[in-house]
């Protein structure tokens, strides 16, 4: 669609829908009514009664509503099929016109993003689940788990470990009524209302966000991490605050190895509750140079403290043990960013 032709189909959408509040109630008490007067709109509505007339008629104008020029003057509902089906093809058309002018704006270009649209949170949440290739770790609402039933669904069937915290209790399904190892490997519900919204892919692409934001509240705003290492904020945060207050509500049978961790906490978790010798292969930094550093051998040692927040392992490798830890690691001797465990 040319320039000239998009700016006419924005020009005449904007003024098709240019409602007021007087055509607003008039238009949805003739709607509810069929047939109605001047007078007994003004009696069913706040609209002065001299108003009424310019306000049917600029409905009218829009074929929203018919007039029936008696006295008296009589305002006849359209079908809304009938109304909204030209509107309906011009947006049809303008979208379209608007998707060949799109450009993708380059959302990696910045670290942190602040954002404060619900629709927005929404969007960057899809995002990150469709991103996820072996890890995800998710806070949601039981509306939003609704919404992205069926892209979780896909993750678990494409192999994808998915970590669940739904909140509040008083609002989520009961396990013996959901099926909630379709959508998930763990599931965990918590009983605050004020439970943030988080998620975060592979330890890295993750968002933060209040639950008023998605309602429009006074505490509007998320945060998102765009495939950062400051992902593991949130991922901490989550896992020690959110997750270990949590109870948990279904978990899948034991998975076959081997398995990719961006969490080095639920890594040890599963380590110890796996029998025989293992092998782990690590891709990380070293502690002291900060430089790349990947290890492999076969895991010799294992610790997690009763709170979780402490979590370690250490591998047999040629030159000797070497201690594993998770982001900003300072007590071993590597900073893991991504793990396998296999059989040895």
């Amino acid at each position: 669609m040319h320039d000239d032709d998009l700016r006419v189909a924005l020009e005449r959408v904007g003024e098709t829908f240019d409602f007021g509040e007087y055509e607003i109630e008039a238009y949805l008490a003739v709607l509810e009514h069929g047939r109605l007067s001047a007078t007994e709109i003004a009696e069913r509505t706040d609209i002065p009664q001299p108003r009424v007339y310019d306000t049917v008629r600029s409905l009218a104008e829009h074929g929203f509503v018919e007039l029936q020029e008696s006295r008296p003057m009589k305002v006849l509902a359209v079908d809304p099929e009938e109304a909204f089906g030209g509107v309906r093809s011009s947006l049809d058309d303008l979208v379209s016109g608007l998707e060949q002018r799109y450009t993708a704006p380059a959302r990696d270009a910045e670290a942190v993003t602040l954002i404060k649209s619900p629709a927005t949170i929404e969007r960057y949440l899809r995002e990150i689940v469709e991103s996820a290739e072996y890890e995800l770790l998710l806070s949601l609402t039981p509306d939003l788990l609704a919404e992205f039933e069926s892209a979780l669904r896909a993750k678990r069937e494409a192999g994808v470990t998915i970590e669940l915290l739904v909140s509040p209790t008083a609002e989520v399904p009961d396990a013996d009524a959901y099926e909630y190892t379709d959508v998930a490997t763990t599931v965990r519900s918590r009983r605050g209302v004020t439970t943030p919204v988080a998620a975060v892919a592979d330890g890295q692409f993750s968002l933060y966000a209040t639950r008023e934001a998605l309602h429009g509240g006074e505490e509007r705003y998320g945060v998102v991490f765009n495939r950062s290492e400051l992902g593991f904020l949130v991922s901490g945060f989550v896992s020690t605050v959110l997750w270990a207050s949590g109870e948990t509500l279904a978990v899948t049978p034991e998975r076959e190895l081997p398995r990719r961790y961006a969490s080095l906490r639920r890594c040890v978790e599963e380590l110890q509750a796996l029998s025989g010798p293992l092998r782990a292969s690590v891709e990380g930094r070293d502690v002291l140079t900060g430089e790349p550093r990947d290890v492999s051998g076969e895991v010799v040692d294992t610790t997690l403290n009763d709170e979780e927040s402490i979590a370690a392992f250490t591998v047999e490798t040629d030159d000797g043990p070497v201690r594993v830890g998770g982001r900003v690691a300072a007590l071993e001797d590597v900073e893991a960013h991504e793990i396998e465990i296999e059989r040895a």
